[in-house]
């Protein structure tokens, strides 16, 4: 298999998880998926994007508790070993006077990117991720101490999958697709 052969591959494998097992993640795994992010493009190349690992069960069952949104009950998520809070810096033209013309926030394309390499770069490592993004921002921050200057734009759960058979949902065909 070529190169684009073992990239679809990966990208086929991605899903999101929602049965982890009872298992540490290690720290350089963690890492390596961290530094797959830090290679996303960005707008300007702010690279504006800033993770907060959070492995912790007190702080963990914390934003259980209390930063969910209710109506979307996620028990699935208690068994995540590591929850990931994507936030993302502002900076002033990037994020906050080309938006006004162009329409388009680029810190959630951003961090989108970023993200999605995190995804990537886990799911290349046995690991399994889920896109949170039902949530209160603020209690989010102020469970997780993320300073004023950060916004906190999605969640992410990373482990282990409890059942390595996960399949994507039917995706759509390219002739769906393309316009």
């Amino acid at each position: 298999m070529g190169a684009i052969d073992d990239f679809l591959e990966l990208a086929r494998t991605r899903y999101s998880c929602r049965s982890y097992l009872d298992r540490e993640v290690e720290d350089d795994k963690i890492r390596l998926c961290l530094k797959a992010a830090s290679l996303a493009p960005s707008a300007c190349n702010k690279q504006p994007w800033r993770f907060k690992i959070v492995k912790d069960e007190s702080k963990r069952k914390l934003l259980l508790k209390g930063a969910l949104l209710p109506g979307l009950p996620m028990p699935w998520l208690a068994s995540a070993p590591v929850i990931i809070a994507i936030c993302a810096e502002t900076d002033f033209v990037t994020h906050k006077l080309a938006p006004l013309l162009s329409k388009v926030d680029y810190r959630l394309v951003d961090i989108g990117i970023a993200g999605e390499h995190f995804a990537l770069a886990a799911t290349a490592q046995g690991l399994a991720t889920c896109w949170i993004g039902w949530f209160n921002e603020k209690r989010v921050k102020r469970a997780l101490q993320i300073p004023a200057g950060l916004r906190v734009f999605s969640l992410m759960s990373l482990g282990y999958p409890a059942d390595e058979s996960g399949v994507q949902p039917d995706k759509k065909s390219l002739d769906d697709i393309v316009i």
